[in-house]
């Protein structure tokens, strides 16, 4: 325990920093290994297949963790999670030296999948964690904005520290710096935070709390929320499983062009961040305007990297992508917290997750296998013009529904 406890606002500017180097390493890990599988298959669908690994666990696992996030408590399962992620990342790490060929591939994908289900628990708890970092209720829309913003910000600096990595000193690197970055998160929630650990509402043993009961009692207007994201990340999710090929098209082959690529993404992810941060209160309560708005613009921008070849304006549909994405997801989260109650926000949470990472690992894979019938350029344009379509119709007739904060 530490000697000199930290007020509540130091609290949450720690927790955000850790997550943010955390993530940086992350992202600098995700970028060699995604280096890696390129240069070991040359196929898309084993990228795909790479992402799919990460996020489709969500689709089994997030039911569970949300499950028992509100019966263990967020701190508790937050705790557990992330020394799950240091020791799949690990493992990624030791794949690198130890193994070769198919073996590395295997045992890469494996620690992707690890990865995947831990995560799945890491972001459930951390959602209902957050809540207790907050003085006052209202708080809680700009923390979790801000956690977003923090967030991408370690997506803009991870890659093309991955990057320089895996060219001056090999992927091993970038991996081990991956799987050691969780030690930070770890330490300060097991020694420097101090949450309000009163205010967490349990729902203990009972029988109702499944992830069914809460998807009924979350009332219509979450529900829409969950089933405009689930529709809308499967046809129009960015794939990131599929970040390299797409740098490697657009920019060239060096590790260092995806590290340039994955952090225009990232850039365009802060700036859709901030603009949601700065606009908090006002978007969690025209939630389908905003979910459509952002989908909006993450539809036009595939469509314009369908349109071009030139360097410029695919960098700048890169942006698009991950403003329009980044604030489309960071939307959903807000959303789905802000309008839940207390007792259930980790199954929530875990809803949540299943609709944007399991839709998201679902598009990649379907994604994949477009450009493997057609080519990159038409799979943006099918992906955007269905997406562009969904999310004009969800704004027209939902655009206007307000959306109240939860007690």
């Amino acid at each position: 325990m530490s000697a000199f406890p930290l007020r509540l606002g130091q609290q949450r500017n720690l927790f955000l920093v850790v997550s943010g180097l955390s993530t940086a390493g992350s992202f600098a890990g995700i970028t060699a290994k995604g280096w890696i599988l390129l240069q070991g298959s040359a196929d898309p669908f084993v990228l795909a297949l790479n992402f799919a690994a990460l996020s489709l666990p969500s689709l089994v696992f997030s039911g569970p963790a949300g499950v028992r996030t509100d019966r263990l408590g967020c701190e508790r399962v937050l705790v557990q999670a992330q020394w799950g992620l240091l020791a799949a990342a690990a493992l990624g790490a030791l794949a690198i030296p130890l193994l070769e060929g198919k073996q590395q591939v295997l045992l890469l994908l494996g620690s992707t999948l690890m990865v995947g289900i831990a995560g799945a628990f890491e972001l459930t708890a951390r959602n209902k964690y957050c809540s207790l970092l907050v003085e006052e209720p209202q708080q809680l829309a700009g923390y979790l904005a801000s956690f977003s913003v923090v967030f991408n910000v370690g997506k803009l600096v991870g890659p093309p520290i991955g990057g320089l990595l895996v060219a001056m000193a090999g992927p091993a690197w970038a991996l081990g710096i991956d799987a050691a970055s969780y030690l930070l998160p770890i330490s300060s929630v097991l020694f420097l935070l101090r949450p309000r650990r009163d205010l967490e509402q349990r729902s203990g043993g009972s029988s109702s709390a499944t992830l069914l009961n809460a998807w009924r009692e979350c009332g219509t207007t979450l529900r829409g929320v969950l089933t405009m994201t689930a529709l809308l990340c499967i046809v129009n999710f960015y794939h990131p499983g599929l970040a390299p090929l797409i740098a490697s098209q657009i920019l060239g082959p060096d590790p260092r062009d995806l590290g340039l690529f994955t952090s225009v993404l990232a850039a365009g992810s802060i700036a859709g961040g901030l603009v949601l941060q700065r606009n908090s209160s006002q978007f969690s309560r025209r939630p389908f305007l905003t979910l459509g708005g952002f989908g909006l613009i993450t539809a036009i921008a595939q469509l314009g990297m369908a349109g071009t070849n030139g360097i410029e304006i695919n960098l700048a549909m890169t942006f698009l992508i991950g403003a329009g994405t980044a604030g489309f997801l960071s939307s959903c989260n807000l959303i789905t917290q802000i309008g839940s109650p207390q007792v259930m926000r980790g199954r929530i949470a875990g809803l949540s997750q299943i609709a944007f990472l399991g839709g998201g690992g679902l598009s990649g894979l379907l994604a994949a296998l477009l450009v493997m019938a057609t080519s990159l350029s038409t799979t943006f344009a099918i992906t955007g013009g269905i997406g562009l379509a969904l999310a004009v119709l969800w704004i027209g007739r939902r655009g206007g529904r307000v959306l109240e904060p939860s007690s």
